[in-house]
């Protein structure tokens, strides 16, 4: 189960290069399905950006339910030595994907750029930063614990002090980051 979490959370991170470059590229949901054009000839570029927009934010809900499948494990009063809010932090990464997107000239490019992304994203193992879990609250924490591990949280909480993080259930979606569900 952790490795089809891991595939799912790889995709929602990296999905958005894919729609970007589609928005580009002005293809509507006609263009994909010609058997279907004479049902979305009227259906507006503006509604196929937004079920391309649907499809990883879905994603990222059903990641979310998936939760209680992972490990658990939980953080006692005293484990957190100290706390960094780290949302801002993966801007500058998200922009080169939009840039990146934005300069991909053709389908072949962009199945081969994702293609790499994709798995040097999965294979990193190291953080699953999603920016469409912000759609649903989520906050993003660095965090070193008192044994000196540095762990990324992904919680609704909002989390200003280390004594502030007490965690009953954190799911483990690989031994660097954990996921609180609330």
């Amino acid at each position: 189960m952790n490795l089809i979490f891991r595939l799912l959370l790889t995709f929602n991170a990296t999905s958005l290069l894919v729609i970007i470059f589609l928005v580009q590229k002005g293809y509507a949901l006609g263009h994909f399905f010609p058997i279907l054009c004479p049902y979305l000839v009227d259906v507006s570029n503006y509604t196929s950006y937004f079920v391309y927009l649907l499809v990883p934010v879905l994603m990222t809900w059903l990641s979310i339910v998936m939760c209680p499948k992972l490990g658990k494990d939980e953080f006692k009063s005293g484990a957190v030595v100290s706390i960094e809010h780290a949302n801002n932090s993966f801007l500058p990464s998200y922009l080169g994907y939009f840039f990146v997107a934005l300069s991909i000239g053709s389908p072949e490019a962009l199945f081969f750029v994702y293609g790499i992304l994709f798995v040097f994203t999965f294979l990193s193992q190291a953080l699953y930063f999603n920016p469409l879990f912000l759609v649903f609250r989520f906050e993003f924490y660095n965090i070193v614990t008192s044994d000196g591990a540095s762990i990324f949280l992904i919680s609704r909480n909002k989390y200003k002090l280390p004594k502030d993080v007490v965690i009953q259930t954190a799911y483990r979606i690989n031994n660097y980051t954990f996921i609180e569900k609330v």
